[in-house]
């Protein structure tokens, strides 16, 4: 089994330097993905209610035989239950559904600027986590902008956020930012979606360099960045190859070359982006 290193969060907690993104699985796909993950080495398990598959994600949990104080589960708060008493309503349906006392790390999914509820739910999200009922709580999907707004009203950073980053998209100001508060960047969509960024020639090579895959060589990237990707896979061989990344090192070269393109992003912009 793959030892995966873990990062200390603000808080004191700690994560994976790696984990299992299970967005879009159904109940059925994502049982069956993370129960194998499990098995392989995986300890980061992220999730969210509008990926409707937090019941499936429980069942995985329930079955498998690792403990669960070694597990790290991720869910998120979706944009139609902002509000205070929404986000604690909200957290009980995620926990119900994934069958656990505590949830391990709990993010607000999208700012949601225009509504403008978000600082509601950060004050919910901090009584859970001063209640017990969980351990970290961080953001997805916010700008600087918005994380100065939570700490100049709360006076609580996140731990994490949840952003869009890949070779693409690299983001390098928030994730300056990050570094400067504390926060630690995780990263969703890490392989940019898809064949563009695999089959690019600057990403192979780079992978036949060191005899990795191109998806081994941008993880690889990811975990030299200090960053947390969270790659999705139902595959059990791609899963294994996506935690089989802490035995080589990118020079410096490589890290500049697989970023150096023009910046495309594949998501929503958080600023007008709404998700509910």
């Amino acid at each position: 089994m793959i030892s995966i290193p873990a990062h200390t969060l603000n808080d004191g907690t700690k994560i994976p330097a790696i984990g299992l993104g299970t967005w879009p699985m159904n109940d059925a796909q994502a049982e069956q993905a993370v129960h194998g993950a499990l098995d392989i080495g995986y300890r980061l398990i992220d999730t969210a209610t509008n990926y409707r598959n937090e019941t499936g994600v429980g069942r995985a949990l329930a079955r498998s035989d690792v403990p669960r104080e070694e597990i790290v589960v991720t869910t998120k708060l979706p944009g139609r239950h902002h509000g205070y008493e929404e986000t604690l309503a909200s957290f009980e349906e995620s926990r119900r559904r994934l069958g656990l006392e505590y949830v391990d790390l709990y993010l607000i999914h999208w700012p949601l600027p225009r509504v403008g509820r978000y600082v509601e739910s950060w004050k919910a999200m901090i009584k859970l986590r001063e209640d017990g009922l969980v351990r970290s709580i961080g953001v997805s999907n916010f700008t600087r902008e918005h994380i100065e707004r939570l700490e100049k009203e709360t006076g609580v950073l996140p731990s994490v956020n949840q952003i869009e980053l890949h070779p693409f998209f690299p983001q390098q100001e928030i994730r300056a930012f990050h570094a400067d508060k504390g926060i630690l960047t995780e990263s969703w969509s890490p392989l940019g979606r898809g064949s563009r960024l695999l089959n690019d020639p600057a990403v192979g090579a780079v992978a036949e360099a060191h005899g990795v895959t191109p998806a081994q060589a941008v993880l690889r990237w990811h975990i030299q960045l200090g960053a947390v990707p969270i790659p999705k896979s139902a595959d059990p061989r791609r899963q294994r190859e996506n935690l089989d990344i802490f035995g080589f090192e990118l020079g410096p070269a490589q890290m500049r070359a697989l970023a150096d393109r023009v910046p495309h992003r594949h998501g929503g912009d958080p600023e007008v982006h709404e998700e509910f």
